[in-house]
């Protein structure tokens, strides 16, 4: 194993997709047990996300859903990627943190994103705007004030539980967000799977311009990114297809759908535009035999010197997803 691979930690992003044929309750039961399986194969962390009336995702509530699957486990790393802070007040934010920190001390990550809702409808019932995206930085400073006690937007109001604690923080970037991580002396979660060279451009600027901070001395990169693996390169790309065909559907007809088994996906009839969209988003993806994920990930991982990944595979069927975490597990350690 090359030294980038074994000095690196691995983690897991679930969205708790749900699948034809499956509700959205069965979806987030689904998502507790895998947590239970991916902290049995020793991976560092579980993260769950944050989506609103998107009919192929269940994760709606990511904190609640975060105590769900802090209490099923009892060594893994728990926390979100992420809390989209521009759909919530700092306040609220810090005190769902304040409680989950308590109850599972030394295990919760802030993993906080400044994306707001997918459509107008979304965002109006929200309360939330476009325009509140532009104030992340602001936002963010409020919400680690709270923290600290230091914060100086409503000087009289302290977060209970929060004040005093600690739960690490990192900002999923987006736009500026790598700027805004640097800025605040957080760690960084970027994309590793398109845009390669942008993504490296994002990267060494953060490194340039990070500020440690009391939540962090040193500058730490977080890469995410789709990761299959199978005992051959087609059996892996299969893997994929649900995934790319609900993101080719998304961008055509406006509403993200339930995973599809593969083999309806393979006799659909599609579009030029779908078809086009469809091969788009297969384009970047890690997959393969062991050995040439393993191949793949020391090149992306000496490229970019990142300190961490954090896996965000989803397949239909839920069997073969554990079986590539599974062979994943075995490469990397």
């Amino acid at each position: 194993m090359s030294s980038a691979i074994s000095s690196t930690r691995f983690s897991v992003l679930d969205r708790s997709r749900t699948r034809e044929g499956h509700d959205g309750p069965q979806a987030l039961r689904d998502t507790v047990r895998f947590a239970q399986r991916t902290e049995a194969l020793g991976y560092h962390r579980f993260w769950v996300s944050e989506h609103h009336s998107v009919p192929g995702v269940a994760g709606s509530a990511p904190t609640v859903l975060a105590a769900a699957v802090a209490a099923a486990t009892s060594t893994i790393r728990v926390g979100t990627g992420g809390v989209m802070l521009p759909n919530h007040r700092p306040l609220v934010v810090a005190e769902q943190f304040g409680v989950l920190e308590s109850l599972f001390p030394g295990r919760i990550d802030m993993g906080l994103g400044r994306s707001v809702g997918f459509t107008g409808g979304i965002r109006r019932a929200l309360g939330h705007g476009k325009e509140d995206a532009q104030d992340f930085a602001g936002q963010l400073d409020e919400l680690l004030g709270y923290f600290s006690g230091e914060q100086s937007a409503h000087p009289q109001v302290h977060a209970r539980p929060a004040e005093g604690l600690r739960p690490p923080a990192f900002v999923l970037a987006t736009g500026a967000g790598a700027q805004v991580a640097a800025a605040a002396g957080l760690p960084l979660v970027i994309a590793a799977v398109r845009g390669e060279d942008e993504m490296l451009r994002a990267v060494d600027g953060y490194r340039r311009s990070f500020r440690p901070s009391a939540w962090g001395e040193e500058p730490y990169v977080i890469l995410s990114g789709t990761v299959a693996v199978a005992a051959s390169a087609e059996e892996a790309r299969r893997l994929l297809l649900s995934e790319a065909w609900a993101t080719a559907y998304s961008r055509t007809h406006g509403e993200f759908p339930p995973l599809a088994p593969v083999e309806k996906i393979l006799g659909l009839r599609m579009t030029e535009r779908e078809r086009i969209l469809f091969d788009e988003a297969q384009r970047g993806q890690l997959y393969g035999t062991d050995d040439e994920v393993a191949d793949g990930l020391e090149k992306v991982l000496d490229r970019s010197g990142a300190d961490e990944f954090l896996v965000t595979t989803s397949t239909y069927d839920r069997g073969d997803l554990l079986d590539s975490y599974r062979r994943l597990a075995a490469v990397v350690s």
